[in-house]
């Protein structure tokens, strides 16, 4: 039996589905109900409803589980999630570990992201070596997964078979409220303005696929960037923008107006309680160029390799109309 952590969310989802499709028995947890992206495939799956927090609830759910995908996680650039993002990214990794532990679970892959390989002071390609370096380049979001990691690594160091994949930022279906969704919704809209950033991408079948594939075979101990590409975020906006048949951005946004408008962001939000399209963070990340290497992931899973990120945005828009003409 398989336990999947986070089931309900955009990769947890893409998971179980190649999971079922694979015929393998799968265990997940979800927290409030189960999303009707995973209806059809909802009566193959035993869902069991509680959190990584809960500790009394983990300890149930993980026996007879052999196998461990932890996808629980918060992902939030906003200054007011701080704690969370702490209560859930590492405290509950400390849990799952530790009840894995208990339960004698053969293997752990613990789902992490890019931003825990640290942005201070990045010079040249970022790839599994990169050591974490404090600094204001680091988001609070990436230090709660460095943290998380550490968490992982001690599981390891505990008798623990982990694994640990760093997902760049993942492309995808189904989810057009939350993740990349926002993306595909900013080019619906024609939204005009544009960063000069660079950042990797990949598509969430393909971080799916890489994770079935390393649970599957004997690595442990071992951390791997899944990305497909480093693409600057014009050119992702100037490809969804041709896939949509909508105008693409034109209007360049320097870094001195980034700083502006994310405190305007900062003080709309505080008047209506809503929450800030931009923020500090975000807008400062766009900015950034970062590079990802992928290199260790297809030399350990040979056969294994990323769709074109052409395909995947083509595939991802075109949900999205398909999404649209149902709903008109």
């Amino acid at each position: 039996m398989i336990l999947v952590t986070g089931g309900t969310g955009f990769l947890g989802s893409h998971l179980l589905r190649k999971l079922v499709n694979a015929g393998q028995p799968v265990r997940a947890l979800y927290r409030k109900e189960i999303p009707q992206q995973v209806a059809d495939i909802k009566q193959k799956i035993e869902w069991v409803q509680g959190d990584v927090l809960d500790v009394c609830v983990l300890e149930d759910v993980m026996q007879g589980i052999e196998k461990v995908y932890h996808c629980a996680g918060v992902v939030s650039f906003r200054p007011g999630d701080h704690q969370q993002l702490m209560k859930v990214n590492v405290e509950g990794t400390a849990n799952v570990v530790n009840m894995s532990i208990d339960a004698g679970v053969k293997k752990l892959l613990h789902v992490s992201s890019t931003a825990a390989l640290g942005r201070a002071k990045v010079d040249g390609i970022l790839d599994e070596s990169a050591e974490w370096r404090e600094g204001k380049g680091n988001s609070k979001y990436g230090v709660s997964k460095y943290l998380a990691e550490m968490e992982v690594w001690r599981g390891k160091a505990e008798g623990l078979d982990v694994a640990i994949v760093n997902p760049s930022i993942i492309l995808g279906a189904g989810y057009w409220e939350d993740s990349s969704g926002m993306l595909i919704k900013n080019a619906w809209k024609e939204f005009p303005y544009y960063t000069e950033g660079i950042n990797g991408f990949t598509d969430v079948r393909d971080v799916a696929e890489a994770m079935f594939r390393l649970m599957e075979s004997d690595i442990t101990g071992e951390r791997f960037v899944l990305t497909t590409d480093n693409w600057k975020y014009h050119d992702l906006f100037l490809e969804m923008a041709k896939q949509l048949g909508k105008k693409p951005p034109h209007i360049a946004v320097k870094p001195w107006m980034a700083e502006i408008v994310w405190r305007i962001e900062a003080v709309k939000s505080k008047i209506s309680g809503k929450k800030a399209l931009l923020t500090k963070e975000t807008a400062r990340t766009a900015q950034t160029k970062v590079y990802y290497s992928n290199k260790k992931i297809l030399e350990a899973l040979p056969g294994f390799s990323f769709r074109p990120l052409q395909t995947a945005i083509a595939d991802m828009c075109q949900e999205f109309l398909e999404e649209k003409r149902r709903q008109s």
